[in-house]
């Protein structure tokens, strides 16, 4: 993903993010409440820097993956494919930038159903990449 240049949305064939000119902590928080602000709770949070110091000894930038989860889009989603519970929750990664600012970046929700062959989830998937990609833009505005 290419990261230069703040607030304008990036794209790859699997995941879509905004770099930020903020600290990783307002980062953060800016994201948890944009991510409210589109009907997601988030459900789980992994520390990948203290996971990687603990378990590898290893010092790598502040970054943080937020398992993000619209429980109506869910829910619709899990009446078509009962298995889509391992897809879920939708991974945000907030990550601090060397050099500063930070990444706050997304799956494409229709890469993960993708996998399931299931067209009918198609609908739910653009309308989840909707609303995380609200989420975005409202992390980029300053």
């Amino acid at each position: 993903m290419v990261t230069e240049g703040a607030g304008a949305l990036r794209t790859t064939g699997f995941g879509m993010g905004v770099r930020v000119d903020l600290p990783f902590e307002d980062a953060v928080q800016r994201t948890r409440a944009a991510l409210a602000g589109q009907g997601f709770g988030v459900l789980t949070e992994i520390d990948v820097a203290a996971t990687l110091q603990a378990k590898l000894g290893v010092a790598v930038p502040a970054q943080l993956i937020l398992g993000a989860c619209n429980p109506a889009l869910a829910h619709r989603g899990l009446q078509i494919e009962p298995d889509l519970g391992l897809l879920l929750p939708c991974n945000v990664v907030v990550r601090a930038l060397p050099g500063g600012g930070t990444l706050v970046s997304t799956l494409e929700p229709a890469v993960m159903v993708g996998v399931t062959g299931q067209a009918a989830l198609q609908p739910m998937a653009a309308e989840a990449r909707d609303r995380l990609r609200a989420a975005l833009d409202e992390v980029a505005r300053t």
